[in-house]
């Protein structure tokens, strides 16, 4: 792009940036939810890849190199101060960090940038796409050139890839960042016989027929010994304790497409969850990296086992193994984590006002029903339990007893409140219309309140975690990697951002390829954790796989027109 912005002003840039979502917002939760449910019902129905599972798509080269530096990110496109934060970063020359030993390094720029899933949010829409996403990276990045790819998350599919198809596979630019897939999954060939496979798994349901003999096709063209980095939406091994099979379809791709051709998996990286966990294999070397720090609120790590088992067999098959993992790192903390989540009480009714006001309305309809007699105090009892208990439902998997037991408590807490309002209300001897008034925001702010506290006690009991932080909308501790590929190994390194600037200032008079916005101060981003190797030890074949029949024929075609 050659126009370079003067100011900030949506004219200027050419798009306009957008505030963190308000997840608690009546609005925001009734779109996201008729959306959520008609993607789940229809999404089977209506599935996108078996239109665009149609169009050729090989194996797309990157091996022709020493060495490669590409960028992970994931769970873009929300506000513009946490978005753009990483995307200009990620968009310099190179990055400075700071180790824990107060070492510095200097990191190079990417040249493949990989998005690890849910592109936008609240939904996938092309406008959404185009403020939240498109408009940020092509200001960060106006000119230089970076290969970019993208897998579709659970945000992506609720307008069934449409958008994302829309976006991603049809060879569209977002300034400096070039598209080249054709579906929404593909496979990219590293340097060093290391690979890159990333996958499509809607909604964590399924793989498509076509898309596991896409990866199959690919893996024709691994050796003894090759070794692949796994993409995938969604972290499935956080919850093979109450959903043994959550890791299942993930184990499966492993053994039947990647173990199959004698190639192994050290390193599997997700989104999904807004913060970063890296999970070790016990006297293994595979590692499970969480990475969904791209601009989303933020998401819990006090939440996180400390270890875990993956796959878990609910089923014994033959050639799986269960494998057993610890928690090497987290960010946040898990102190810091906790932390925030005290903050509920303040920053819920700050941020979602209109939840305030969705609170208050609901309190003053069960306190006025409630006035009116016993038969209308049921209802009212009958409907807000069901409301709890509604609300109370798990992250992944199933519900159990506490979901019942504390939404049910929850439920009658807000009994509890609005009764009491009641009471209130008839010590006074003269009621009339502005005793209402007056007690309508009043309920609202209580009401909201016993939502917090609800929220913080369910949170500890693995309950309704994603809410809790959803309402903060906790915009700092960002992430992202940035990986090497060279001839020892790939190594990780995983780069967090505390604090996202908040204040920026356009740079009409810079080079083309400089980044058109710039922050007020310096951003500081620094190690989460020393850069690790995921290198897989064993024996490493430098003999090709036997060609397949039709290639022997092509090949022997090829001699016969030789010797004339």
């Amino acid at each position: 792009m050659s126009h370079r912005p003067k100011d900030l002003s949506p004219e200027q840039l050419r798009f306009r940036p957008q505030g963190p979502v308000r997840w608690l917002s009546p609005r925001t939760l009734l779109d996201t939810s008729m959306r959520f449910g008609l993607a789940r019902v229809f999404g089977g129905y209506v599935d996108k890849r078996e239109i665009i599972g149609g169009r050729p798509q090989g194996v797309y080269n990157h091996a022709d190199t020493d060495e490669l530096w590409l960028d992970y990110v994931a769970d873009v496109g929300d506000g513009f101060n946490a978005t753009y934060s990483v995307a200009y970063l990620m968009a310099q020359d190179h990055v400075e960090v700071k180790g824990a030993d107060g070492a510095v390094e200097r990191l190079p720029r990417g040249s493949v940038l990989i998005m690890g899933g849910d592109e936008v949010y609240p939904a996938g829409d092309w406008l959404e796409y185009e403020q939240r996403m498109k408009g940020p990276y092509e200001a960060a990045n106006p000119g230089h050139p970076v290969s970019l790819y993208a897998i579709p998350g659970n945000h992506d599919w609720f307008d069934g890839l449409t958008a994302f198809a829309r976006q991603f596979t049809e060879g569209r630019k977002v300034g400096g960042y070039r598209t080249y897939q054709k579906r929404s999954y593909f496979a990219l060939e590293l340097p060093h016989r290391w690979w890159l496979f990333a996958v499509d798994a809607q909604f964590d349901t399924h793989l498509d027929q076509t898309q596991i003999e896409y990866f199959r096709h690919a893996a024709e063209r691994m050796r003894q010994g090759d070794q692949v980095i796994l993409c995938v939406p969604q972290p499935s091994w956080l919850w093979t304790e109450d959903d043994p099979r959550s890791f299942d379809r993930i184990d499966h791709f492993i053994r039947d497409v990647v173990a199959a051709r004698g190639a192994r998996v050290p390193l599997v990286v997700t989104g999904d969850r807004h913060h970063y966990a890296h999970y070790e294999e016990i006297d293994g070397s595979r590692h499970l990296v969480t990475a969904g720090g791209g601009g989303a609120y933020l998401s819990p790590t006090h939440t996180l086992p400390e270890e875990l088992t993956a796959p878990r067999k609910s089923v014994p098959e033959p050639d799986a193994r269960e494998r057993d993992y610890k928690l090497t790192q987290a960010y946040p903390s898990k102190a810091k984590s906790m932390g925030y989540a005290f903050g509920i009480f303040a920053r819920l009714p700050w941020f979602n006002k209109g939840f305030v006001a969705l609170m208050a309305v609901v309190g003053l309809i069960a306190t006025v029903s409630i006035l009116e007699g016993t038969g209308t105090f049921v209802a009212v009892t009958a409907v807000l339990l069901g409301a709890g208990v509604g609300f109370a439902h798990p992250g992944q998997g199933s519900r159990t007893s506490r979901h019942y037991v504390l939404g049910g408590l929850h439920g009658l807490a807000q009994v509890a409140l609005s009764w009491g309002g009641a009471q209130a209300i008839k010590m006074f001897d003269d009621v009339s219309l502005w005793t209402y008034v007056v007690y309508l925001p009043v309920a609202g702010l209580v009401g909201t309140w016993l939502v917090g506290l609800y929220l913080v006690v369910a949170n500890r009991l693995g309950v309704n975690a994603n809410e809790l932080f959803a309402g903060m909308s906790v915009i700092d501790q960002k992430c992202f990697l940035r990986i090497r590929v060279a001839a020892d190994g790939v190594t990780v390194y995983p780069i967090g951002l505390d604090r996202v600037s908040r204040r920026w200032v356009a740079d009409p008079d810079g080079a083309p390829t400089d980044s058109f916005i710039k922050p007020v101060e310096p951003l500081k981003p620094r190690l989460i954790e020393p850069g690790f190797a995921a290198l897989h030890p064993g024996p490493r074949s430098t003999e090709l796989p036997p060609p397949s029949p039709v290639r022997r024929l092509v090949a022997q075609a090829g001699e016969w027109f030789k010797s004339g």
